[in-house]
């Protein structure tokens, strides 16, 4: 069974993270582990009708983000790595120093430190040179920046589909495919 944690925090575009816990949930072999910050459940009752019993019935275990004695807080606690989606840049400042002040932080510090996969959806318009300083510090570090781009290629006609299509390209990076993404084929 491979364990993924899921962080969202409060940037907008929490639809990303609840998108990557619904096709999770499909993934037979994957547990996930739930994650959400104060502000992601501000987000999320301005700019979705999601309530927070749907979104934590997605996930197999869901974590308190001030509990920094649960178990994802551990290097002793395996895991396969995680995915922050999206990622405010607040929370991308505290992980590339850090700064474990939260449970989301402490998980991402943890799967770092432990060689884990950490992939960021970073969420931010237009980003100041802080920002861009951070994003390079947190792949230089290893992280692996997925940014929410628009992709026409595919020729997707709606957010939904263009959402489909971030998610599969983070899901990807732990080797899960996603039916609703249409990758290139030439």
């Amino acid at each position: 069974m491979r364990k993924i944690i899921v962080g969202i925090t409060g940037a907008t575009g929490v639809q990303i993270g609840y998108r990557v816990l619904q096709a999770l949930a499909d993934v037979p072999d994957v547990q996930t582990h739930l994650i959400v910050s104060d502000g992601a459940k501000i987000i999320f009752a301005r700019e979705t009708s999601i309530t927070m019993e749907q979104l934590t019935a997605l996930a197999d275990v869901t974590y308190d983000n001030h509990d920094l004695a649960a178990a994802v807080s551990s290097g002793s606690y395996k895991t396969d790595g995680m995915i922050v989606a999206p990622c405010s840049m607040k929370s991308l400042s505290a992980m590339v120093n850090s700064y474990d002040d939260d449970l989301l932080v402490r998980a991402a510090d943890v799967c770092m430190k432990e060689n884990r996969r950490v992939v960021l959806v970073p969420r931010e318009m237009p980003l100041n040179k802080s920002h861009c300083r951070n994003l390079l510090q947190a792949a230089e570090d290893g992280y692996v920046i997925v940014p929410p781009m628009l992709t026409f290629y595919s020729g997707y006609q709606t957010v939904a589909e263009q959402v489909d299509h971030i998610v599969g390209k983070v899901l990807m990076q732990f080797d899960i495919a996603y039916d609703k993404m249409r990758p290139w084929e030439g």
